[in-house]
C-alpha cells in the first residue's frame, strides 16, 4: 500500500496497489484514490491493513489497451453507489474523460487539458497532456 499525505493534510492519496472492501462487499483497487483524513483516521490499525473497509471519496481509473470501457464504466458507477463523491474515468485512446459525481449525471469531456478535484479535493489539478500525448 502506497499512501501520500497532501500538503494541506486534508486526506491521503493511494496508488493502484491499494485495495478497498466496498460496503457492497466488492474488493476494488482503483488506479488512484483519495480519502478524507478524518475518515481514514476513524479506522483502526487492523482495518487499515490489506483491504480497508471503505470506499474512497475520490477515484481515478485509467483505461489501458486491454480494458473494456463498459467494465470500467460499471466499476465507476459501483464506486459512486458505494460512497465515492467524484470519480474520473480517463481513456487515453479516445482522449475522453467521464466524470462521475454523487447524485449527478455522468459528464463526458473530449480532450480536456486539465481536471479539477472540485470541492472534494480542493486545489488538486491533473494535467492530461502527458497522459494523452502517448496515444
Amino acid at each position: 500500500m502506497q499512501a501520500w499525505s497532501s500538503q494541506n493534510d486534508l486526506g491521503i492519496a493511494f496508488d493502484s496497489s491499494t485495495g478497498f472492501k466496498l460496503p457492497n462487499g466488492a474488493e476494488r483497487s482503483p488506479d488512484a484514490s483519495w480519502i478524507k483524513r478524518d475518515f481514514w483516521d476513524s479506522l483502526n490499525a487492523e482495518q487499515k491493513r490489506n483491504f480497508p473497509p471503505l470506499c474512497p471519496d475520490f477515484v481515478i481509473e485509467l483505461r489501458s489497451q486491454t480494458d473494456s470501457i463498459k467494465t470500467l464504466q460499471l466499476k465507476m458507477l459501483e464506486y459512486i453507489d458505494n460512497g465515492a463523491k467524484v470519480g474520473w474515468l480517463i481513456d487515453p485512446k479516445t482522449q475522453k474523460v467521464e466524470i462521475y459525481r454523487l447524485g449527478k449525471q455522468v459528464e463526458i469531456l473530449q480532450n480536456p487539458g486539465t481536471l479539477s478535484g472540485e470541492d472534494v479535493l480542493p486545489g488538486f489539478v491533473l494535467k492530461l497532456s502527458s497522459i494523452f500525448k502517448d496515444v
